[in-house]
């Protein structure tokens, strides 16, 4: 089964488990099947169509899934999965040179 490593502020909603063993065939497969169990993770994961959501950056060991086959990029036994979700925010900096 591959392994996906939940990152810490997602784990609030697979009761603080960080690692999930699932077995599907490709990325996107993955992905739905893990909302499936811990269904909070949904609006966290999937977009309205289902899809994987645009800010989130998956990884098949240190590889982004954008430069492989994207959702459907296969997935097997021994393949780790990491899900990154983008940062962004911050207060703007009244010093910055490239204000």
């Amino acid at each position: 089964m591959a392994t996906v490593i939940i990152p810490t502020p997602l784990r609030k909603f697979t009761n603080n488990t960080t690692r999930l063993q699932v077995n599907a065939g490709n990325v996107g497969d993955t992905i739905r099947e893990i909302t499936i169990n811990f269904p909070d993770l949904k609006k966290h994961l999937l977009d309205e169509e289902g899809g994987v959501r645009s800010f989130l950056n998956i990884f098949i060991g240190n590889d982004d899934i954008r430069d492989l086959q994207n959702e459907k990029t296969p997935v097997k036994d021994d393949t780790i999965i990491s899900i990154v979700p983008a940062i962004a925010g911050g207060k703007e900096n009244s010093s910055s040179p490239l204000k």
